[in-house]
Parts: structure tokens; sequence; C-alpha cells
């Protein structure tokens, strides 16, 4: 029996002329309306703004804290099996014998420039200094902080964050759209990739709220991405220049100022406006060349320079550990821990003081010591083994908030990052494989992004075990964590230079990011093509501008505060909805290739039995 053929009559109303011509407008005006009515609050409310974000923020991390840890495992799980089976493996995105586009040297560079770019020069010594000092093997008190024995910990979960369950959640997108795309040519919009569940319903309104979905989550994925990046760029001036109104230094250690931000931020998108006027085939792709090749620049030094020997050690440890504990990693979700079984956990003397321990013990980011020292009143009087046993019974708590402040944070933000990347990666990857897309968008640069990891972070955990740095690594802020471990590392004129050339290779990192945002956000609107109108590629540039910088000043409330949270909170909240569109991604992408298969077979044998000629 015959099946019947896939829907792919997608029919996305566009505007004949004016403004719009060759848009969406209901696409248009309700994604311009949504960042419209942020800004307006972030702007005139910046306190309530930040208030209102971070509760929300926190509430949904209460509530979805596993549902997010298990279905990224699922995404790497899924991915693998569709790798491994030679009938999906096999199949081309592409007409048969279809060349790909782009070489893979450039493939490889955008994918990682738009992927992790910003996120590897920000958090490459931040992240695993970070986890050095903090991670749940520190908190189940198997290792102590910023130590050698929490080294291959701090590691597993550096792995953890920036490796195969990364990408795997881009690659969900990507291939899903691709897939479509390229052989049953579709238009490379998020809907299409529901079709073989929803089939016509998502040419009307349901269809609308997808595409929506996604360029609303583009939107705070990228804000989050350059915010970081803006921040480092800061920091890396004001190392270069010295000059004091780029920070401020009231606290322990300098932050970049808001007007150091904001003025940074007008910089970058100015030139990622340029880039994306010019397009994908000149602009990104030439940039993000050099992304690939400064980078490797960047490397070498700290090869030569750095604790090369101590990294590819961890490096070797750490690969391992990483893939001994995957599916634990992949599926280990943590529970908020109720004040009733807190108060059930702690010695009885301590029990009637329940209501004062419980916020401190179940801190996730407070020692021990820390917590015995911010006790007041009975108690601060209990005696040191009862103190102990309360911190130790707020264990279950502090993994949770652990969890749900680093892990579910990174899964959100490369959750919101998916429909920008997962579409940038599909347009890019015309004429390749599902295999050769799965492994060299997933696997290659996670190898790459351990190796940056633990060649710059295991540097800076080396100048820090050894005495040579003696704090000052540690106690920088994360943005300016790199350029105080080069500081500690060469020095004089030389040191001018790479600091210099690291600030080039963030603002290239940046404008990549930016731009390639600007051109996805436009492909989403336009229904799926691929060449927009420069207009809208201004006005979308300028949008992200005035997202990023009044979520900034609305982070900024006061001067200890860090101006990123709003931004985090507000991206979290917007990646929700999107993680569940890319939940049915998954099982459309299993009906679609389960079909395409069984009306393969049958076309081969209708061939068989036709009767000679």
């Amino acid at each position: 029996m015959a099946i019947k053929p896939p829907f792919t009559e997608l029919e996305i109303k566009k505007s004949p002329a004016g403004f719009y011509q060759g848009y969406s407008i209901p696409i248009a005006l309700i994604s311009k309306l949504t960042m419209a009515l942020l800004v307006i609050w972030a702007l005139f409310w910046p306190g309530h703004a930040n208030g209102v974000l971070g509760s929300t923020n926190w509430a949904l991390l209460e509530g979805f804290n596993g549902f997010y840890v298990v279905i990224v495992g699922l995404f790497a799980v899924f991915l693998a099996v569709l790798a491994i089976l030679p009938q999906t493996g096999r199949r081309l995105m592409g007409t048969p014998g279809e060349k790909p586009e782009f070489s893979n040297f450039s493939w490889f560079s955008m994918m990682f420039g738009a992927g992790l770019g910003v996120g590897l020069m920000v958090f490459a010594t931040a992240e695993p200094l970070g986890l050095w000092g903090s991670n749940p093997v520190i908190l189940d008190g198997a290792a102590a902080a910023n130590s050698e024995g929490s080294v291959r910990s701090a590691y597993r979960y550096t792995f953890l964050h920036y490796g195969f369950h990364a990408w795997a959640i881009y690659v969900v997108t990507g291939l899903s759209l691709a897939y479509y795309a390229y052989t049953r040519e579709m238009p490379l919009t998020i809907r299409s990739a529901l079709t073989p569940l929803f089939g016509k319903y998502v040419n009307g309104f349901a269809g609308h709220v997808v595409d929506v979905l996604g360029v609303v989550a583009t939107i705070l994925g990228v804000s989050v991405t350059i915010g970081f990046g803006v921040s480092q760029f800061v920091d890396g001036m004001y190392a270069i220049t010295g000059m004091d109104w780029l920070v401020e230094t009231a606290g322990d250690a300098p932050k970049p100022s808001t007007v150091g931000l904001i003025s940074a931020l007008m910089v970058i998108m100015g030139l990622s406006i340029i880039s994306a006027v010019s397009g994908v085939g000149r602009g990104v792709k030439y940039l993000s060349n050099l992304n690939l090749v400064l980078s490797l620049i960047l490397l070498t030094i700290f090869v030569v320079f750095g604790s090369f020997l101590f990294a590819m050690t961890t490096y070797g440890t750490a690969l391992v550990d990483y893939l001994m504990h995957f599916l634990q990693l992949s599926f280990g979700a943590y529970a908020p821990q109720s004040m009733q079984a807190f108060s059930s956990a702690l010695p009885a003397s301590a029990e009637p003081l329940a209501g004062d321990l419980y916020a401190g013990a179940t801190n996730a980011w407070g020692s021990l010591a820390a917590f015995q020292g911010g006790l007041s009143g009975a108690a601060a009087e209990l005696p040191a083994d009862v103190q102990a046993a309360a911190y130790a019974a707020g264990t279950p708590g502090r993994q949770f908030g652990w969890q749900a402040g680093w892990t579910t944070f990174y899964w959100a933000w490369w959750i919101a990052f998916s429909p920008f990347v997962g579409l940038f990666l599909a347009r890019i990857s015309k004429g390749r494989t599902v295999r050769e897309f799965i492994l060299g968008c997933v696997i290659a640069p996670a190898l790459v992004c351990f190796a940056w990891m633990t060649i710059l972070g295991g540097t800076a955990i080396d100048l820090e075990l050894t005495g040579g740095a003696d704090g000052t690594i540690i106690g920088a802020t994360n943005t300016a964590k790199l350029f105080v471990t080069l500081g500690q590392m060469i020095s004089g004129e030389f040191l001018a230079a790479v600091s210099i050339m690291c600030v080039v290779l963030i603002m290239t990192f940046l404008v990549t990011s930016a731009d390639s945002g600007i051109l996805v956000m436009n492909t989403i609107m336009s229904g799926g093509e691929q060449e927009t109108g420069i207009k809208h590629r201004i006005v979308w540039g300028i949008i992200l501008t005035l997202v990023i910088g009044t979520l900034l000043v609305a982070g900024k409330t006061n001067t200890e505060a860090d101006p990123m949270e709003a931004l985090k909170s507000a991206m979290i909240i917007g990646a929700l909805p999107f993680t569940m569109v890319m939940g049915l991604m998954c099982l459309s992408l299993i009906k679609a290739l389960y079909r395409d298969g069984l009306r393969e077979k049958h076309a081969a044998s209708e061939t068989r039995t036709q009767p000679a000629e």
C-alpha cells in the first residue's frame, strides 16, 4: 500500500508591498511588540523589572529544574541514536549528489564562532575556576574547594556545560530545520520542523506563535551572550588603557561601569549591523575565519607560556571522568529541599532553630565556615558539631540550588540560543549527511572546547595551585579572569600585544554572534528567506541593542548588583516555552525519518515489481 507523501504545503502569508514586503506581518509585529514592552518596562521601571524577572526566574527553576536536566539528556541520546543507525545517519540533507556549500574549514569556523565563541572567551578561565571552588562533589564533602583534589570534578562539570550536551541542544534544532529545508524544500523557519506532527495547522496562528517563540528566544539568548562579551570587552580595554571611567573600583575588584558597558555596546552593535548588512557569504564568513585564526594564536600562546603539561594531563583524566559519569550527568536531577525535610534531618537540639538555619545551610554558594560565621542569636551559640550537622542537613538544598543556578542556567542559555545557532547551522550545512552534521556539529566542536577550557583554565588553576597567582585570579570578576591570568603568565610589551589581540578577538566574536542573530531573526520573520531586506536587519540590530542596554541598566539597580541578572532572568523565562517546542521537534523528526524510510522501501519495491520492457 502506498504511503501518503509528506505535508510540504507550508503557507506563510507575507506582505506584498510596503515596509514589510516579503515579511510575515503577524510574526514581525508580535515579536517587536513583545520586545518593545520589555524595553519600556526595563527603561522606566528598572527596579521593578529586575525584581519581577528575578522572582519569576527562580520560581520557574524550582518547578522545571528536573525537566530541563532530563530533556537535555534526551537530546544527546536522541542524536547519538540517529548518527549510529545506518538508515538515518546516511541521509543527505539536499538533493542526491549535492556538494556542501562551504569548505570544512569555513563550515567549522562559522559554527564555532556562532555557537560558543563569546562564551569560550568569557568562561575559558572563569568556568573551571568557579567550578574548582564549587561543584556537587565539593558540596557533598568529597573534595575540598580550590584544592588539587577538586580539579577533576571541576572539569567534569566544565565538560558537561560546554560539551556534547551543549552542542546537542543546537543540533536538535539545526538538524530538524535542515532536514525539512533541504530534503523537502520547505522554508528554513521554525514551524517547518513541526509539520510531521501538526500538518496544515502550522499554517495559521499556531505557526506564528512557534516562530515568535523562536524570535524571542533568539533575542534573549543572543542578548545574554553579548552582555557577557561586552563586559569582557570593557575589562580588556581597561587592562590595555587604564581608563578609569570604564570600570567601578568601589568593590573588591574592578568591574565594568554602566557607562563603560553602554559605550562598548554601542560600538559592538554598530559594527554588527554593518556586518549583518553584508550577509553570511561575506561579513559573517570572513569574520568567522578571522576568529578561528586568532583563537588558534591565543591557544598557542597558552601552550607555550602556560601550564601545557598540567592541562593535557587534566584533559585526559577529565574526559574519561566525564564519559564515565555521562548518564548520571545527563539525568541526575535534584529537587528543592523543603523546610520540613530540612528540619527532619537536623539534630534534635537544632530543630527549634530550623528557621534560622535553613537559608544558610541550603545556600549553594556558602561554605561551612561562611555558614557558621553568618549565624546569630541562639543559632550562633550551638556547639560547632551541631552547626556542622545542620550544614550537612542542608546538602540536598545546596545541590538543588547549585544545579538550578549553574547547570540549568546553561541549559536554558543554550536552548534560548538554539533557534539562532540551529538555524544558522542549518543555513551553512546544505549537502551534508545527517551523520556528518551530528558528528561535525557535536563531537568535533566539543573536543575543541574541552582543549580550550583545559589549556586556558588549567593554566589559571595551576597558577593558583602553585602559589604564583596568590588568589588574584580567583578574586577577579569572571570577565576579567582571562586578562588577570595573562598578567600572571607573561609581561611587558608582549602582554600588551596579546591583550590587544584578545580584545580584537572578543570584538569579532561579538560582532559574529550579533550579526548572525540579526540575520536569523530576519530569516524567521520572512518565512525562511535566506536573503532578507537590509532595512530590517538594521531595525532588528537597533532593537537588539535596546533590549541589551535597558536590561543591563535594569540589572544595575545598585552599585553591588550584577548588571547581567535581569538579562539572565529574562533569558531563562523566554527559553522555557521553546524547550517544549524542541521536544516536539524531536518527535516530529522521528516520525519524518521513519515515514521517509517506509516511502523509500515502498518505492524500491514498486521498481522491482515493474515488468521488464
